[in-house]
């Protein structure tokens, strides 16, 4: 039965009301701050920080300073053990544990009912409105979605208080409409163990009319080759030939674009980028022809950036949304309906347009090399990765990159592990073309390249097949939300994976 039809006129009209962004943006925002400020005034950080008192941004701005997961961490474990009013309003039973980062620390992220409800839910809302307004003829609820998650586990031994991906705390939280909708069972969806999660999959949804999917790209392309091993199809066509829609994000798509076209064979097949991380839900494609994401503005979200080149300055500049420029880097901050007041998220953002406000993910704050001054961020990485494979006929799986500072020879240099899913026709022809275009698109990488003065050429060590899957493994970090670090600034990541690549 296809209900779409009867669903339209209820995101048709969130579609009429997002025709504001383009000119109140200014006023939407500053009605935001304005309702978190009052919302949180009798908490504790609210009192601390005179709430009842702001009425305006600039005032908010004096008050509160730039935070990040470290200043916050004492207060969001009161709210882990169980402590009301601290951050937000009443207390806290979800605590989404971030994939940003990779190694043995993780962070636990504050889900709040009203977080859950307007910074992450309505996210998801608004994808299929528009979705839907770009695409009059889709039977989305004709079948099922098939959406990846991970797990979660209790927290601190709390009577029904967990901590888990964002995923799982969305799963579990779902309403009955949506959860009618989607597939697998919860029971498979929540499994912790990837490798048993994704046999399952395979085995209980290949059956099933799936018309949409949804998750990290890198993850649901396991789930799905494993799929097609299992049912022996050459494509997912074959499984679900009703299927339309990839709803992706987690990492960026450009590497997996090829093998996804060869993977599902339709030349109708849509993919549709989200930025929703365990903070919250920032920014939906709502264009198909346009890869820069509407940055959603009337969410319980207030967002400030600051200019990338800024960011190690003692006294860096805060902006607010209608102060940024475009074509600029920001680092972005957040306050939202969490608790997270100013919080520093490690995504940084280029502006793409004002009119209504779209963004491109460029990177991460952290996720950087400028090991020699040639501040190679990952947006660079990945359209020198994306030419040198186009070509070269290479399709890559996974990679991370770090620099050598001085080999045996006193030379210094970029070392890029990665893993194929298909070879280069040439892995000389692979270094020159991506070397080549990172000097052409950042010229700070160019100048330090300048006669091979101060760094020489890129070195290439390709990874053994599953390389990276098997070091995530090891960590406890293998399927959900976890990704790989692109790009470091020092050789922790890359010298763990040298080790295992032997």
């Amino acid at each position: 039965m296809n209900i779409t039809p009867l669903t339209r006129p209820v995101f048709n009209s969130r579609v009429k009301k997002l025709e504001k962004y383009a000119t109140q943006a200014e006023a939407i925002q500053r009605d935001v701050l304005k309702h978190l400020i009052s919302q949180a005034s009798n908490t504790e950080w609210g009192i601390k920080h005179n709430y009842c008192d702001i009425k305006q941004y600039e005032q908010f701005a004096k008050s509160v300073g730039v935070q990040d997961y470290e200043t916050l961490k004492h207060d969001i474990d009161r709210m882990r053990r169980g402590e009301k009013d601290v951050l937000w309003k009443g207390g806290c039973k979800w605590f989404a544990k971030s994939s940003g980062t990779t190694n043995d620390k993780s962070k636990f992220i504050p889900v709040t009912p009203a977080g859950l409800q307007r910074a992450h839910y309505k996210g998801g809302f608004d994808v299929v409105a528009m979705y839907l307004g770009n695409n009059p003829k889709s039977r989305l609820f004709s079948g099922k979605a098939l959406i990846l998650g991970g797990s979660h586990a209790p927290n601190y031994n709390l009577q029904n208080s967990l901590v888990g991906d964002l995923s799982a705390i969305l799963i579990e939280n779902t309403n009955f409409f949506v959860n009618m909708m989607r597939a697998p069972k919860k029971e498979i969806a929540l499994l912790s163990d990837f490798e048993e999660k994704m046999d399952r999959i395979a085995r209980t949804v290949s059956g099933k009319n799936v018309t949409n999917l949804s998750g990290v790209p890198s993850w649901m392309m396991a789930v799905l080759k494993h799929m097609l091993n299992v049912t022996g199809k050459q494509g997912v066509e074959e499984l679900w030939p009703n299927l339309e829609v990839f709803f992706h994000g987690g990492v960026a798509f450009t590497p997996y674009r090829e093998q996804y076209h060869q993977l599902i064979r339709k030349s109708d097949m849509k993919y549709m980028e989200t930025y929703n991380a365990s903070e919250g839900f920032f920014g939906i494609q709502n264009d198909p022809l346009d890869p820069a994401m509407l940055l959603m503005i009337d969410y319980d979200i207030f967002y400030e950036f600051i200019p990338l080149d800024e960011l190690d300055s003692p006294n860096p500049r805060v902006l607010p949304l209608w102060e940024v420029e475009v074509g600029k880097n920001y680092a972005m901050l957040i306050s939202t309906s969490c608790g997270l007041w100013r919080y520093m998220i490690g995504d940084t953002v280029r502006f793409m347009s004002k009119d209504p406000y779209k963004i491109i993910i460029s990177g991460r704050t952290k996720h950087f090399i400028n090991a020699f001054g040639e501040e190679l961020i990952v947006e660079n990485a990945e359209k020198g990765l994306e030419k040198a494979c186009r070509e070269t006929g290479a399709k890559v799986l996974d990679y991370t990159a770090a620099p050598v500072f001085m080999d045996a020879n006193a030379q210094c240099r970029h070392q890029w592990l990665v893993e194929f899913a298909e070879p280069p026709c040439s892995e000389e022809k692979f270094v020159e073309i991506l070397d080549q275009t990172l000097q052409q698109i950042n010229s700070d990488y160019e100048a330090k390249r300048y006669k091979n003065k101060t760094m020489q050429q890129l070195e290439l060590v390709v990874a053994r097949k599953n390389l990276f899957s098997d070091w995530l493994k090891s960590k406890g970090k293998l399927g959900g939300q976890h990704k790989v670090p692109r790009l470091s600034n020092n050789r922790q990541y890359i010298e763990e994976l040298l080790e295992m690549n032997k």
